[in-house]
């Protein structure tokens, strides 16, 4: 039997939000680790992106939360990207309690007076924020975070990356000596240990495999783009056949904003659902997205997961989300209950390595483009890198070697490039073991001057 989310005692408004939104069942990251963290343990979580951590902790967190002002716990990631939606995730959340619930969101870039002044005010419950702007906000004795009671460190690696984690060291020291940690991360560089072991109190340790796999009811296509005007390949994309319900994600309210511009002006009535709608309207507009009034949808992820419709026949990623948690579930509008469905993602050249992370994930593509008014099959697009393989790594002398064998060749020549080969080979690893060798001699120094 599958699980879903009563299995974690959550409070009623927050089971009320997890349907709204359209969650139904925990993924392995958060089946694994919201019961650790509800208990009050130390947590690391080694989890890929898109495996659904966002919700692992901000779930156990809210559980606890209270109407006191005072903040209660603090969350920290390294971009105002990924800031920005966490704090949006929390608000979904906290729309739905019966009492108010401050989030305070503080990233570089925005207005720090204003944030001081509000702060002079009222504390939030819960502040998600970028390490330097919290930072600065806690010398500014603006923001108080000695009442914190949970401290989530997101995208530890990230941090830890670009230089962030002394901010995070300075934040934490700020806090109270018991305190829960929950540092999540999609690696754990060695670097990160010394942080670990100075803050986490025997934290539990767990590494998950992300269990995003799409419903085998979906066909999963995946479409380059080669250039080609993308509203344009939208527009035949969803008039070809006679598709029930068709769900077009876009990352901005203003690229929303503009496909929902060109496919009116082709004629095509489209609704459009975005944060920037007011709220009345955007009422409106989902209520007559539910009673199957459109035919099509183009929405950002936040404000499209309101919408839970069965009988969606196509999901189209106009571009790939920076969050792929979100591709995930995106693509599960489609294809629900065993019903058939169809995602199709586009992708330009400079997004290559975004599609190589998805398919880490476990999602299989389907390489398609549009010939003749029709989708019919395409080519891998990373046939040729594999083509390269056998050859790539030889230097021009091996290369030539190999080549002679086409011609008449001596006895034993063969066995003479076997051995050549092998021996350019034990010249490189034996290099590489060097340089190894000397990089970690480097490190331990600087890892003995920096914490003894």
């Amino acid at each position: 039997m599958t699980a879903d989310f009563t299995q974690f005692h959550l409070q009623d408004y927050l089971m009320k939000a997890l349907d709204k939104i359209g969650f139904q069942h925990p993924t392995a990251v958060q089946e694994k680790l919201i019961p650790i963290i509800a208990s009050g343990k130390d947590v690391v979580g080694q989890s890929q992106t898109g495996s659904g951590k966002t919700h692992t902790f901000l779930l156990p967190i809210f559980n606890q939360l209270t109407s006191d002002d005072q903040v209660q716990a603090v969350i920290t990631t390294p971009s105002r990207e990924l800031a920005y939606q966490i704090h949006s995730a929390a608000e979904q959340l906290a729309a739905e309690a019966p009492f108010e619930i401050r989030i305070g969101n503080y990233v570089g870039g925005t207005d720090k007076k204003r944030q001081i002044t509000k702060l002079t005010h009222n504390q939030p419950q819960l502040v998600i924020g970028t390490p330097g702007r919290v930072m600065d906000l806690i010398q500014s004795d603006a923001l108080n975070v000695h009442t914190t009671r949970q401290f989530v460190v997101d995208e530890a690696d990230m941090t830890l990356d670009l230089g962030f984690l002394d901010q995070i060291d300075k934040i934490a020291s700020r806090m109270p000596k018991h305190l829960q940690m929950m540092v999540f991360s999609a690696t754990i560089p060695q670097k990160l240990n010394p942080f670990l072991r100075k803050y986490l109190n025997h934290p539990v340790i767990e590494e998950i495999p992300a269990s995003a796999i799409i419903s085998d009811t979906i066909d999963n296509w995946l479409i380059s783009t080669k250039g080609q005007d993308r509203n344009r390949l939208i527009y035949q994309l969803i008039t070809m056949g006679e598709p029930y319900l068709v769900l077009i994600f876009a990352n901005t309210k203003t690229r929303v904003e503009e496909l929902h511009h060109y496919l009116q002006s082709q004629g095509l009535k489209v609704a459009m659902i975005h944060g920037g709608i007011k709220p009345r309207e955007r009422k409106r507009v989902m209520r007559e997205v539910k009673n199957l009034q459109f035919q099509y949808v183009v929405a950002t992820d936040l404000a499209a997961r309101g919408i839970d419709i069965e009988g969606v026949s196509h999901v189209i990623n106009d571009d790939i989300p920076e969050d792929l948690e979100f591709f995930i579930h995106r693509v599960g509008r489609t294809g629900r209950q065993g019903m058939p469905g169809t995602a199709i993602t586009l992708y330009s050249p400079g997004e290559e390595k975004l599609v190589s992370e998805i398919e880490a994930l476990g999602i299989h593509f389907q390489p398609k483009r549009i010939r003749d008014g029709e989708i019919v099959d395409s080519y891998d697009r990373n046939r040729r890198t594999k083509r390269r393989k056998s050859t790539q790594h030889l230097d021009p002398t091996l290369i030539g070697m190999v080549k002679k064998k086409k011609k008449k060749i001596k006895p034993g020549y063969k066995h003479q490039i076997k051995q050549a080969i092998h021996a350019k080979k034990d010249q490189e690893r034996r290099i590489e073991q060097r340089a190894a060798a000397r990089a970690e001699r480097k490190r331990r120094k600087r890892n003995s001057d920096r914490y003894q």
